[in-house]
């Protein structure tokens, strides 16, 4: 897997020039994850950005009673744990390879690292990242509502 054609295939990085795709692909690590390895569990640390290069992961994450709760799957070309970039902590969810996957990874102290010598290029990516958070939480907007409420 190239990391500047994954980078490219992934919604973060669509109004990127190859330039500002060759920044991120330089700090970008290709990960290969077999059929049903862990990318990251719930509740441990989260450390990266991961953005699918082929395959599916499934998201899923355990309810009141323990029960483990599929939340749905990723695809090539979507990112996963994004908001780490933003700001480190623990997993939401844990993030399951279906298939083989491979992925690259973004690691938050490189991407920080970045942030000093790319300003630019790192605030558009946090924009993208932002961008692409808010169409999921619209895209998902009657299940937010089933959340008001509820304590």
């Amino acid at each position: 897997m190239e990391v500047a054609a994954a980078l490219k295939a992934s919604p973060l990085f669509k109004d990127f020039t190859d330039v500002g795709i060759q920044i991120f692909a330089a700090i970008g690590v290709a990960r290969a994850f077999p059929k049903g390895s862990a990318l990251f569990l719930e509740n441990r640390p989260g450390e990266s950005l991961f953005i699918v290069g082929d395959g599916t992961v499934r998201l899923s994450a355990k309810n009141t009673t323990g029960e483990e709760v599929t939340l749905g799957d990723v695809v090539a070309g979507e990112p996963l744990g994004e908001l780490t970039l933003i700001q480190k902590g623990d997993r939401l969810c844990t993030a399951v390879a279906m298939t083989d996957v491979t992925a690259v990874e973004i690691r938050h102290a490189d991407f920080q690292k970045l942030t000093i010598q790319k300003p630019q290029a790192c605030m558009k990516l946090l924009m993208g990242i932002v961008s692409h958070f808010g169409q999921k939480v619209r895209d998902n907007k009657d299940a937010m509502k089933s959340l008001v409420g509820k304590t």
